[in-house]
């Protein structure tokens, strides 16, 4: 080996060097490797959900608390179609706020507001203004005794 190198100089066994290292490169990446396996795509794509008729009910409640002021109650009913139904509710100034709906595919969502009674609020009574008091005691001047 020592003989191949002592004819060249540095330059020509530098050139060397690389032809030797590309030829050895290029040996390795001609190689076949077996190919990657294909994967399935995901997922079936959107499909529209099947279409389920809605189902009758008809429920109703009612809440009256003298202790906590609150009075209020729901009623609602549907034929699968047309969901229609009335609540109140107690408003905090005296009145009950009647409201009643109807919803369906054509019309939508349609309500009807009330109110029941007159509005009561307490009566105003001024107070006359006092100075809070201070938040911190006066500062006391010391001075020296001779």
């Amino acid at each position: 080996m020592k003989r191949l190198w002592m004819g060249l100089g540095l330059g020509d066994a530098f050139h060397a060097l690389v032809f030797i290292i590309s030829v050895l490169c290029a040996v390795a990446f001609s190689q076949d490797y077996p190919a990657k396996p294909a994967y399935p795509a995901q997922g079936g794509g959107y499909k529209q959900p099947a279409y389920e008729p809605g189902m009758p009910y008809n429920f109703n409640y009612a809440v009256q608390d003298d202790y906590s002021y609150n009075n209020f109650a729901q009623q609602e009913s549907s034929d699968g179609k047309i969901t229609s139904g009335q609540y109140k509710v107690l408003l905090p100034d005296g009145r009950t706020q009647i409201v009643t709906y109807k919803a369906d595919d054509y019309t939508g969502f349609v309500s009807d507001v009330q109110y029941e009674g007159v509005a009561k609020y307490p009566e105003y009574k001024p107070s006359g203004y006092q100075a809070g008091a201070a938040p911190y005691p006066a500062k006391q001047n010391y001075q020296p005794k001779y």
